[in-house]
Order: C-alpha cells, then structure tokens, then sequence
C-alpha cells in the first residue's frame, strides 16, 4: 500500500516579535494580563514592510527540505495552504515554486483559514496514495497581521505572522496503525457559519483586502464542539485509544481552547504541543510550525504517534492522525 510519509519539517518566523506590552506601547486599549488570562498568547512575529507570504513559504521548505536531506528536484508537488496570498492570483505556490526552482509537478493554494494546513496535507497525502506524486512539498503560511485592524483590540492581539512546511514522501506500507506514515485525515465544513469569522472585504464584494471579524463566544463554543467531535472521529477510524498517542499538535488559537481538546483527551499537559505563546495564532501555519519547533527540540521522535487538529473561518475543521 502506498502511503506518504514526512520525511522533513522547517519553520521560519520573522524576526520582529511584538509583546503584549508593545501593542499596549502602540495604542491597542489592553493588557498584557487582559491577553494572557484569556488566550495564554504573550508575543507574536510580525513580517516587515516587504517580507511577502511567499518569502516565509520558501523559508520554511528550504529549512523541511534541510531538515530532511531532500533535494529540491525530487519535488513533484507543491500545496501552499494561505489565507494571505501575495496575490489574488496566481497562487502563492507557483511563485514558491519558482523560487525554490522547482521545474516538475503541481503547484496549488488551498484556502482553508486555520485549517488549511489539515486540507493541504489532505490533498498532498491522496495524491501521493493515487500514485500522483511521489515528492510534496506541503508549506502552510500566513501574513495574517495585514488582515489586521489594530484598533479592535479583541482580534488584533490573536494573531501573528509566520510559515511552517513539511515534506511528504511516497513509500510502501502494510496498510495498519504501525505505518511511519500520514494514517489518515478528516475535513468537514459549515458554511451556515460563515459570518462568525471572516475578512469584512474581498475582489469579487468590496474590491478591497478588508479586516478580521470574529464573534469570539461563539467561535470559541463551536471550536470546542467540533474539534472534540474530530479528534473522536480519528481515533475510531484508526481503532486507537487516546492513551496511545504521544502527542497532541493542535492549531494555536488559543490556549483555552487547547486545554479543552486535552482534557477530553485525557492526555497530560506535557503531552501537549504548545506555541501559541510564543507565536500568536499563525492561522494555517500554526501546526507545521509546532511540529517543527517540536522536532527541533526532539520531543517528536520516530515513531511517535502525532495527532493534530484545527477549526478555523468557514467553519472549517478537520484533524490528521501521523505516525513519524
């Protein structure tokens, strides 16, 4: 059985970090107590004038590709999941291909807010099964302060700018639990959602980017509820207990909700991937760069069993179960 397995994961964060205390230096009517107590973010990176989404895409495949002695050639796909394009078209993935000099296969955006990183990884793993491709290059990236209205102090201080990617190659598997492999990946979507988290703007509505708004009570109890209902559906599919996983890698929205997620899990806080701390909610980029700082450190080590979930704008949420 054909199955895909990550072979390498890079990271790239700008190197501007704003605390909680600049954006108060800056204007934002908050607190650093007031963001910690009610997100647990206490800095985010935030791209410079210039420092384009595609910048922090290639970054980060450069630094999976490293990480994973990967050449460049042996790349046949190459899925950007963004929420911040350089441009309305082409797709950010083209440009990062060219920059990578990347000269065969497909290259795609998909556009699935916080969750988009759980629907590229998704798309790359089915075309690697269906024989598709043999190399992908998957890359989640955002400059999601540029969507930011930073006199709205209840969605400006949430988010951050950064880029995450992993590399997934085609091997021979058995087909169970024991693969060192993407084991399996869940999507669902609630358009009937749509108003509770979304950009106020857009070419085909207002001809303008617009700003971030959220309904934040009522994103947080969906978020719970639907992400709860994921993880469930992974574990049955896979016939997998929680005690078995040793690892949680969930989006980096907010900590409550993550707490949330390991509670149901059971799983210990130290069996949590936590970086919404340092990094705010990066939005797609958020999991690959947990894995990657994860990695980094050598806390994910072969073998393990790495579940990773998120919900974002749509709604959209969806969960992978990987065996690294």
């Amino acid at each position: 059985m054909i199955r895909s397995q990550i072979v390498g994961c890079g990271c790239y964060l700008p190197a501007r970090a704003v605390t909680n205390d600049d954006l108060v230096a800056q204007g934002v009517e908050t607190s650093d107590e007031w963001v910690v107590q009610r997100t647990g973010i206490r800095q985010r990176h935030i791209a410079a004038e210039g420092e384009l989404t595609s910048d922090l895409a290639v970054a980060a495949a450069r630094d999976a590709l490293t990480q994973g002695g990967v050449d460049v050639a042996e790349i046949d796909l190459i899925v950007v999941a963004t929420t911040t394009p350089d441009n309305t078209f082409p797709a950010t993935a083209a440009k990062v291909q060219a920059k990578l000099g990347v000269i065969k296969g497909a290259a795609f955006d998909v556009q699935a807010v916080c969750s988009g990183f759980i629907y590229a990884l998704a798309m790359a793993d089915n075309m690697i099964r269906l024989g598709q491709s043999k190399c992908a290059l998957v890359i989640g990236a955002e400059t999601f302060s540029r969507l930011l209205d930073w006199t709205d102090r209840t969605t400006c201080v949430l988010f951050g700018d950064g880029a995450g990617a992993v590399v997934l190659k085609a091997i021979q598997g058995k087909g169970d639990k024991t693969d060192r492999a993407v084991l399996s990946t869940h999507l669902h979507a609630d358009g009937a959602q749509y108003d509770l988290l979304m950009v106020d703007g857009g070419p085909s509505s207002t001809g303008t980017t617009g700003h971030v708004r959220m309904h934040g009570p009522e994103v947080f109890k969906h978020a719970v509820r639907r992400l709860a209902e994921v993880v469930e559906e992974t574990l049955t599919a896979n016939a997998i207990t929680p005690d078995e996983l040793d690892w949680l890698a969930p989006h980096q929205a907010n900590k409550r909700i993550i707490d949330g997620v390991a509670t149901k899990l059971k799983m210990e806080e130290s069996k949590v991937i936590l970086t919404v701390d340092k990094h705010g909610n990066t939005s797609a980029a958020s999991i690959p760069l947990a894995l990657a700082t994860a990695v980094k450190d050598g806390r994910i080590k072969p073998g393990h069993l790495v579940l990773c979930e998120a919900m974002g704008g749509g709604f959209t949420w969806g969960a992978a179960l990987i065996r690294w």
